[in-house]
């Protein structure tokens, strides 16, 4: 495997690789602590050379996504990597106001970057999973089913990072979503009403975006869905405070 050529420049083909080796542990079903197939096999597999295969592996084993066992072989990790729950929940407290507008800015920059590059580089099947959970998550809202609209929310936001080709936005979405579900904990939890009606239109126009390969537009939607959500949550918080005092 060479370089490959991608907008801006050229890709490593160790990076390439880092990517195919995450989506063959993803077709290939395997779970935290399952095997994987050795270094020549992954080498052939992908097409490429045992030393580009050892590159990958090891920018994956820096990021917590495989561990690798001297003479036992490889194996898949924890999947909580460099932004790992046990990371960052150390300082993250989800009573603290402060913290939680920060994690919006923080998935505020995420989010619009993810949509951008989505634009410009999800392949027909990456379009295909976004549009999919885009409808999991309006099935969820018509039918006030809480728990599929927020399995359908996560899959959506999940889908646009993997189409961005960007394993570090992956690792970084997943982990300010999982940081953002622990304001449940003060009762701030998004439901099927409220900002639910409208979540399921931004998200249709953010897809729409991207399925047009329009980077900017793409961008601005998904920084409009944010700073909406973000809206609803203070509006909650709001009206948590009020009831409290009451």
């Amino acid at each position: 495997m060479t370089d490959t050529l991608r907008e801006g420049g050229y890709r490593p083909g160790y990076e390439v690789a880092a990517e195919q080796v995450l989506e063959l542990i993803a077709r290939l079903g395997l779970r935290p602590g399952d095997r994987m197939p050795t270094e020549n096999d992954l080498a052939r597999q992908l097409g490429t050379s045992r030393t580009v295969v050892r590159e990958a592996v090891k920018i994956l084993s820096a990021l917590g996504r495989v561990r690798a066992q001297k003479g036992r072989g490889l194996y898949v990790a924890d999947d909580e990597g460099m932004l790992g729950a046990g990371r960052l929940a150390s300082f993250f407290l989800p009573t603290d106001l402060d913290h939680i507008y920060m994690l919006f800015e923080f998935r505020r920059a995420q989010e619009t970057e993810t949509s951008r590059l989505a634009a410009r580089r999800a392949a027909p099947a990456e379009l295909r999973a976004i549009e999919e959970a885009a409808g999991v998550c309006r099935g969820g809202f018509e039918a006030g089913r809480e728990d599929v609209f927020n399995e359908g929310d996560d899959a959506f936001h999940a889908a646009i990072a993997t189409a961005s080709h960007n394993m570090f936005l992956q690792l970084a979405v997943r982990e300010a979503r999982r940081l953002q579900a622990q304001s449940a904990i003060i009762g701030l939890r998004g439901s099927v009403g409220g900002h639910a009606a409208k979540a399921v239109e931004e998200h249709d126009a953010i897809y729409q975006a991207i399925r047009a390969g329009d980077p900017e537009a793409a961008a601005q939607a998904a920084a409009a869905h944010i700073d909406n959500t973000l809206d609803d949550y203070r509006r909650a918080i709001q009206q948590h405070l009020f009831s409290s005092a009451d």
